[in-house]
């Protein structure tokens, strides 16, 4: 036979009302690790002991003076949030607590206190004491708070002060301290380059005796000043002299290779003279002058042999001024080269003067910024020492100055009860929601119907609510009864033949609810009209006849093995179309009985006697009974409790019946709580609501009709008496 396929569900994802459900049907867990965390939260809160907190506020500064140092722009009072975090540390520091320690006699008061038998020693106190300070900065200040804490709130605030009068003068010790033995350090030092300089100034001294150096450093320096001066002047001369020959003798070169028309034209801009300009303005004027009465007049009239005579002249003039200024360009020219040649030779003198002059007394400058720089370290020194000095002696501002003194607290700091026991409900709450989705996540079981169709690929065909009993005890009309119709239904349109007329109930372990729910299904199939038979195949543990409270002795065994006939095993119900077969007593040397051929002849003999037999049967997992069931019947449903066996077992179920090649039909859910999964309410609390309305509904028509039926009859009496 043929299993039945459906077609792969898809996947489903979690709702906000998935998560609702998870917290409904866990609810038991939520609230018991909630009570349980508040009341833990409670008692310890309220058997902590009252610990007390006074705090004192202060300011601290870097060390400055009331006035300017000499070198206050180095010791200003900038912010500086690194070094407000290092004087937490120092607050905090041996220095600092021993002399608390000390001077509250700390040792002997919490030795007493904590009755311990030996007296504690200065760092177990100290580590006590830190413990008990807390430090802390008020937003965008430069303030600390220096915050203590005790079981006697008079301690807290006697701490607190004595904290911060002991960090104050710890500082105050340590600068001055610091500053006197810097001083003496630099006198130490000063002291030595003293020396050096004596040592570097009698240095000098003998070299400037040997080399008859100026005595004056001043005029040493003025001397290099000015020799070096002197050398450049020189080179500024020579370089003039250099272009100085270098133009007159290419104007002298150019104006030889002129013609002498060409040479008297350039000579007038090339070697600007006034009077050789004068003369070539004359020569030019007489030159038109000339041309102009040559037209109209010969060379024979007087006038003209007159002027002509005067251009000649003119033009000897010319040319003789011209000849008198390329000899004095000549002349120029030779006077360049010597000059220039002079002025090398001074320079040639001043270089050889200037490398001797630096052989003999670059030693003695060397020595000499030696010398100085020894000198500006020793006035360093010296000036910084008078510094120190001036700085201690000059009134300092408060370097640490407290502005609120820490006093006794009006209520205990801890333990904050109200604090506490919100927390305490808080984390009780989220601890408890955590372990019950832990818990859920943990619980492989079968929770919804998509669960089921999606991990066996089965049709779900029935949901039965929790506590359901016998349908013969209940009656037709239990709320119960729907479910099972509703399975009826299923089973009825999932077969493919109308044939079938055998059926099992399957469940992978015990205590599924397989017995029940073969039971009830065979009674509405008999309330129906159906004639059906109920036998009790779990040769096991069979249960059925306890349910209709009938005798075992005699059933299935006893007509197998042929002991009994079938008209002596059957027995009826009080429903005229149920018969019911009990299993009988089990033989032990018949444990394979199922299997046999008598089974098998069995059914078939029963299908032809009755419209339905219903056989119940073991669980499938770990005895055969159960499968060699599956195999023979017509029909098989597999039943699987709400929440108890993990999601494995049911499909490795599923796979046994399949396997020996049962007819599987689909799943039954069994024992489902309606009140905490509203998933299934439509399965039977919507039946259950709609006839208990309707029964409300015909309960008040038979009220109202009984109430007519006395009103027509009191008027009747009436009329009777009249």
């Amino acid at each position: 036979m043929d299993a039945t396929k459906t077609s792969e569900t898809p996947e489903s994802k979690l709702h906000f009302l998935d998560y609702w459900r998870i917290i409904r049907l866990r609810k038991t867990v939520i609230l018991a690790v909630f009570l349980l965390v508040l009341i833990t939260t409670t008692v310890v809160t309220l058997f902590l002991q009252e610990i007390f907190s006074s705090k004192v506020r202060i300011s601290i500064e870097k060390d400055m003076t009331t006035v300017k140092g000499i070198d206050w722009e180095q010791n200003n009072g900038a912010y500086d949030p690194f070094w407000l975090q290092t004087q937490f540390e120092k607050i905090k520091s041996q220095s600092v607590l021993d002399e608390v320690i000390k001077k509250h006699q700390l040792q002997d008061v919490w030795t007493k206190r904590y009755n311990l038998e030996q007296k504690l020693r200065t760092e177990e106190v100290r580590k006590m004491l830190q413990k008990k300070i807390r430090l802390s900065q008020p937003r965008n200040t430069s303030l600390i708070e220096i915050e203590v804490f005790s079981e006697n709130k008079d301690e807290a605030a006697t701490l607190a002060n004595a904290v911060a009068d002991s960090y104050r003068d710890t500082r105050t010790k340590q600068r001055k301290e610091l500053r006197s033995d810097g001083v003496e350090k630099l006198k130490e030092q000063l002291k030595l380059k003293d020396l050096e300089v004596l040592r570097a100034q009698a240095v000098i001294n003998q070299m400037r005796f040997s080399n008859n150096i100026p005595d004056i450093m001043d005029g040493l320096q003025g001397t290099i000043t000015l020799r070096t001066e002197t050398l450049r002047q020189l080179e500024q001369q020579k370089n003039q002299a250099d272009f100085e020959l270098l133009t007159f003798s290419s104007l002298l070169k150019k104006l030889k290779a002129l013609t002498p028309e060409e040479r008297r034209i350039s000579m007038v801009t090339a070697y600007p003279d006034p009077q050789l300009s004068s003369l070539s303005e004359t020569l030019a004027l007489n030159s038109q002058r000339l041309t102009g009465m040559m037209q109209d007049l010969t060379e024979e009239n007087p006038e003209v042999k007159r002027l002509l005579a005067v251009y000649k002249k003119t033009e000897e003039l010319v040319n003789e001024k011209i000849s008198g200024m390329m000899i004095g360009l000549e002349t120029k020219v030779q006077y360049q080269r010597e000059r220039f040649e002079t002025i090398e030779a001074k320079v040639r003198n001043a270089e050889a003067d200037d490398i001797r002059f630096a052989a003999i007394y670059r030693p003695y400058f060397d020595a000499k910024r030696h010398l100085e720089g020894l000198q500006r370290v020793r006035d360093g020194i010296n000036l910084r020492i008078e510094q120190e000095l001036l700085d201690l002696s000059l009134p300092t501002t408060g370097i640490v100055t407290v502005w609120d003194k820490a006093e006794p607290a009006l209520q205990p700091e801890y333990p904050k009860i109200p604090k506490n026991i919100a927390l305490g409900a808080i984390v009780g709450l989220i601890v408890g929601v955590g372990l019950a989705f832990f818990i859920e996540y943990l619980d492989t079981s079968v929770k919804t119907i998509d669960d089921v169709e999606r991990a066996l690929q089965a049709p779900v065909l029935g949901v039965i609510p929790q506590n359901v009993g016998s349908l013969l005890d209940e009656g037709p009309e239990s709320p119960h009864a729907e479910a099972y119709r509703v399975l009826r239904t299923n089973v009825l349109f999932s077969r493919k033949n109308n044939a079938l007329t055998t059926l099992t109930v399957i469940s992978g372990g015990a205590g599924e609810g397989k017995s029940t729910t073969l039971f009830n299904l065979a009674v509405i199939f008999a309330q129906n009209g159906h004639r059906v038979l109920l036998v009790d195949s779990d040769l096991r543990r069979p249960s059925i006849h306890k349910i209709l409270q009938l005798s075992n002795s005699i059933g299935l065994t006893n007509l197998l093995l042929k002991q009994n006939t079938i008209e002596e095993v059957i027995q009826t119900t009080t429903l005229p179309t149920l018969d019911f077969l009990p299993s009988g007593k089990l033989p032990s040397s018949s444990m394979g009985i199922l299997s046999s051929l008598q089974m098998k002849e069995l059914i078939r003999d029963l299908k032809s006697r009755y419209d339905f037999v219903f056989l119940d049967s073991p669980p499938i997992m770990g005895v055969s009974d159960a499968s060699i069931l599956a195999s023979e019947v017509d029909m098989v449903l597999q039943v699987i409790q709400y929440r108890r066996y993990p999601q494995p077992m049911t499909i490795r179920a599923k796979q046994m019946i399949l396997k020996v090649g049962g007819n599987l039909l689909g799943i039954v859910l069994n024992n489902i709580n309606m009140s905490q999964d509203e998933n299934y309410y439509y399965y039977s609390g919507y039946y259950h609501d709609y006839y208990s309305k309707q029964d409300e509904e015909e309960g008040d028509k038979k009220s109202k009709a009984a109430k007519k039926v006395a009103k027509d009859q009191a008027k009747l009496e009436i009329k009777g008496k009249f």
